[in-house]
């Protein structure tokens, strides 16, 4: 194959612009942390800009299991005692949208509130 070609040039430059694209669009997401502890999230609300795809880091802290649940976003997520896992959500419109923890209904609640 000869570099010096045009097309191959062109396939080339597509090439490394998708890569740097991409690099660029995953670097200006943003990311929120959510914990888990004795079957609380901490914190129970966050906050995050309408119409921007953005990410949860969810630690689970024990004890035991727990998931991250939300109905209205059809995410969910189950997380061992000591595991760490990221949800990427897309872009939201303004609301307030709740989510729980299967495994301690009463008390693992929290809430997304988009401004």
């Amino acid at each position: 194959m000869k570099w010096n070609s045009m097309g191959t040039r062109v396939l080339l430059l597509a090439v490394i612009g998708t890569w740097v694209g991409s690099a660029c669009w995953a670097a200006d997401l943003a990311v929120y942390a959510l914990n888990i502890k004795d079957g609380r999230f901490d914190p129970e609300t966050i906050e995050v800009p309408a119409k921007v795809r953005f990410k949860i880091v969810i630690t689970n802290h024990g004890p035991g299991p727990e998931e991250f649940e939300s109905k209205e976003l059809r995410k969910e997520s189950v997380l061992a005692e000591g595991v760490t896992r990221a949800v990427v959500f897309a872009p939201l419109k303004p609301g307030t949208y709740p989510f729980f923890g299967e495994f301690h209904p009463d008390t693992a609640n929290g809430q997304i509130v988009v401004k």
